[in-house]
């Protein structure tokens, strides 16, 4: 078995779990677009917000096949107040990649969709996955790139709490079909990551949602007419 259908054995389950959970959303039936049009939309709806953790999930499965990497995920990333208040010194989104925290008092935390310790060269670099096709609003915005600097603030001595030995931190967000809420180097998109990593994996997590569309768009079509 080579990596690729290791890494597929590995997802398929939370694809069919993912239509499983599709196949029984429930829906109010829309006076105008009736029962069937009413029911597609109301699956597309809950399939794009399945999608974005689908896409987080494919890339992490996927970097499990890379020997060099240590690769997991952070369900609650603390920020400290000291990250607040550098954020207020409004300095340039790059000066903050020169300042590290320490990691452990928590006055807010965020889940962390991906942590990768690359071994080879002693990296630490953190990543939330969203879709990218679409474009958030100026408060939304805000929002990430606060999240993302007090990450990059954090990070190094997260790594080393965790036990890593770290020379470099690096955080990211991952807009996978390339409109950038966040702009580079912070940000990566599709055509970029398999450069970035060094490591093959569009073509993996392209795999998956080859699967998906088959699967929802089998879903959807099951509906039948009014």
């Amino acid at each position: 078995m080579d990596d690729l259908d290791a890494f597929s054995e590995r997802m398929w389950p939370t694809l069919d779990a993912a239509l499983a959970k599709l196949a029984a959303t429930s829906f109010r039936s829309d006076p105008i677009g009736g029962e069937r049009y009413s029911r597609a939309t109301s699956i597309i709806s809950s399939a794009y917000k399945r999608h974005g953790q689908i896409l987080g999930r494919a890339l992490l499965e996927r970097l499990k096949d890379c020997a060099r990497f240590q690769v997991w995920t952070e369900d609650a990333f603390k920020f400290g107040p000291a990250s607040r208040l550098e954020l207020q010194k409004a300095m340039p989104p790059l000066a903050y990649r020169d300042i590290s925290l320490p990691y452990g008092e928590a006055e807010q935390s965020i889940p962390v969709d991906l942590i990768v310790y690359d071994t080879g060269d002693g990296s630490v670099r953190s990543y939330n996955v969203k879709r990218g096709n679409g474009v958030y609003d100026a408060g939304k915005k805000r929002l990430i790139q606060q999240e993302l600097l007090r990450t990059q603030m954090h990070l190094r001595d997260y790594a080393r709490s965790m036990g890593a030995t770290v020379d470099r931190a690096h955080a990211h967000i991952i807009f996978y079909y390339g409109l950038r809420s966040i702009p580079e180097p912070w940000s990566l998109i599709a055509e970029e990551l398999d450069a970035h990593f060094g490591f093959p994996v569009e073509a993996a997590i392209e795999a998956v949602n080859d699967r998906f569309r088959s699967g929802l768009h089998a879903l959807i079509e099951a509906g039948g007419a009014d």
